[in-house]
C-alpha cells in the first residue's frame, strides 16, 4: 500500500524495494574501486559526474551542465591547474510569480581519492571509496530529484539540482556555482545540502546556523505524520557546501547523519550504509523540500543592524558565527583536526575494550585568542573511560590559528564527535 504524508500527497511513486534498490545500485557504482575515490580533478570524478548527469537526464530533468559537467579550474601550489566539475540540472516551477526563483538542492561529488604508503618496503595502496562520504548523499539527491520531477506540478518555485565538485577543497564547486557559473544567484531563495546520510543509527540531524525561518519548517513538520524526524542542532556536524551559501547570505539547511567510524578511511564502503533508514530520510527531506519550494521565502539570519555580530572581548563566539574560522594545520575544515590529530593519537582505553564499550562522545571546547584549546568538556558521554580519553586527546592539541570576527581575534567555541568503535574479530 502506498503511504500518504502531509497534504495528502502520495509520495510513493516508487515502492520501497525500488527506491532502496536504486540507491544501492547508485552507491555501489559511485563508491566502486573503478572510480578510485572520486578525487577532485581525477578521471573517477569525471566518470562520477557523467553518471550523475545521465541518471538525472533519465529521470526527465533538464541537465544544464553538459555530459562532462560544468568544468572549472583550480590553481595548485605547484602551479598546475586542477580541472573539477559540477553537475547541474533543472526542474521548472509552475507559478509565474515564483518560477524565476530557485531552491538549490546540492550534494558533494568528490572524495579523497587514493593514498599510497610503503611499509617494510612494500607499497600499500588505499582507496577512499566514499560510500557514505558522499555517495549516500548523491544517491539521495538523485532519488529526491526523481520524486520532485514526478510531482513537478506541485512546485511553485524552480529547483536546481547540483552535484558539486571539489567540495573538499573549501567548497570550491559550490563557490564557483554561486560566483562564476550561475547568473541568477540573487534569485536563490534557499539551499538544501545533503552530505553523509547513510548511517542513521548514529542519528539524523538538521543544521541551519540557527535560521529561525528554516527551524520553523522543521518544527511545523514535527507535528505531521513523517517517517523520521531530524534532530535540529545548533552545532555544525561537519563542514560542507552549505557554507558557500551562507557567505552569500542565502539561507541553507544541512541534512546529515554526521560523523561515523569509517569516515575518511578505506573502510567507507557500501556495506556501512543503512538503506532503509536512508529511504525514510529521503521521504522527510522530500516533504521539507515541498514546504520550502511552495512557502514564504526564508530570511537570512541577521546578527545586528549592520548584518555582522558585535563581539565583546570576553565573548565566546560559536564556530558558525565566526567570519574567519579557526585553522588547524593550514585548514579550516574540522575534519582535518579529527583525521590529523584526534584519530592519530586516540588510544582506546583497555578497560573499555575488555568491557566491550563503544560509542560517540560529543566534546565541546574553546579555541582562545592565542589559538590554544581550552575549556574542554563532554556534552554527551559514553563511559568514564571513553569520555576521559576524548578529553585528553583534544586537550593535548597543538595550537590553532585563532578565529576572527570583523577582523578581531575571538574565542571560538567548537564541538566534535569522537567515535570509539571496536573492530569485529574475524
Amino acid at each position: 500500500m502506498s503511504a500518504q504524508f502531509a497534504g495528502g500527497v502520495d509520495l510513493r511513486d516508487l515502492d520501497d524495494s525500488e527506491v532502496v534498490s536504486a540507491m544501492k545500485e547508485q552507491v555501489e557504482y559511485l563508491s566502486s574501486a573503478m572510480l578510485e575515490g572520486r578525487k577532485a580533478g581525477s578521471e573517477g570524478e569525471r566518470e562520477a559526474a557523467a553518471y550523475v548527469s545521465d541518471m538525472l537526464s533519465s529521470y526527465g530533468l533538464d541537465v544544464l551542465s553538459g555530459e562532462d559537467g560544468d568544468v572549472f579550474g583550480l590553481r595548485q601550489e605547484n602551479g598546475d591547474t586542477l580541472r573539477s566539475r559540477n553537475v547541474l540540472a533543472y526542474i521548472p516551477g509552475y507559478d509565474p510569480n515564483l518560477r524565476d526563483h530557485y531552491i538549490v538542492i546540492g550534494a558533494r561529488l568528490d572524495n579523497l581519492g587514493t593514498s599510497e604508503i610503503t611499509v617494510d618496503g612494500v607499497k600499500r595502496r588505499t582507496i577512499y571509496y566514499g560510500a557514505n562520504g558522499n555517495a549516500s548523499g548523491l544517491a539521495m539527491l538523485m532519488q529526491l530529484a526523481r520524486k520532485l520531477k514526478t510531482n513537478s506540478v506541485l512546485l511553485r518555485r524552480s529547483v536546481i539540482v547540483a552535484a558539486f565538485g571539489s567540495s573538499l577543497d573549501m567548497g570550491a564547486g559550490s563557490w564557483y556555482f554561486l560566483n562564476r557559473s550561475f547568473a541568477g544567484a540573487d534569485k536563490i531563495d534557499a539551499m538544501i545540502n545533503l552530505d553523509m546520510l547513510g548511517t542513521a543509527s548514529s542519528g539524523f540531524y538538521a543544521y541551519t546556523a540557527s535560521n529561525q525561518d528554516l527551524n520553523a519548517i522543521v518544527s511545523r513538520l514535527s507535528g505531521t505524520l513523517q517517517p523520521v524526524q531530524p534532530t535540529l542542532v545548533s552545532l555544525e556536524p561537519v563542514s560542507s557546501d552549505h557554507r558557500s551559501f551562507y557567505e552569500k547570505e542565502i539561507p541553507a539547511i544541512f541534512f546529515t547523519t554526521g560523523m561515523y567510524p569509517e569516515y575518511n578511511s578505506g573502510k567507507d564502503t557500501a556495506s556501512v550504509l543503512e538503506y532503509d533508514d536512508m529511504e525514510r530520510e529521503l521521504e522527510y527531506i522530500y516533504n521539507f523540500t515541498l514546504e520550502l519550494v511552495n512557502g514564504e521565502k526564508p530570511g537570512f539570519r541577521v546578527k545586528d543592524e549592520r548584518g555582522r555580530k558585535y563581539v565583546k572581548d570576553e565573548d565566546v563566539v560559536p564556530y558558525y558565527e565566526c567570519d574567519v574560522k579557526p585553522v588547524f594545520l593550514g585548514s579550516a575544515d574540522p575534519s582535518v583536526f579529527m583525521s590529523k590529530w584526534v584519530y592519530v593519537y586516540l588510544r582506546y582505553p583497555r578497560e573499555a575494550v575488555e568491557a566491550g564499550v563503544q560509542g560517540r562522545v560529543l566534546v565541546d571546547f574553546v579555541i582562545d585568542k592565542r589559538g590554544k584549546v581550552t575549556d574542554v568538556k563532554v556534552i554527551r558521554g559514553v563511559s568514564d573511560a571513553l569520555d576521559a580519553e576524548a578529553v585528553r586527546v583534544i586537550s593535548a592539541s597543538p595550537d590553532w590559528k585563532p578565529a576572527r570576527v570583523r577582523g578581531k581575534k575571538v574565542r571560538c567555541e567548537m564541538s566534535v564527535y569522537v567515535d570509539f568503535k571496536l573492530e569485529r574479530r574475524k
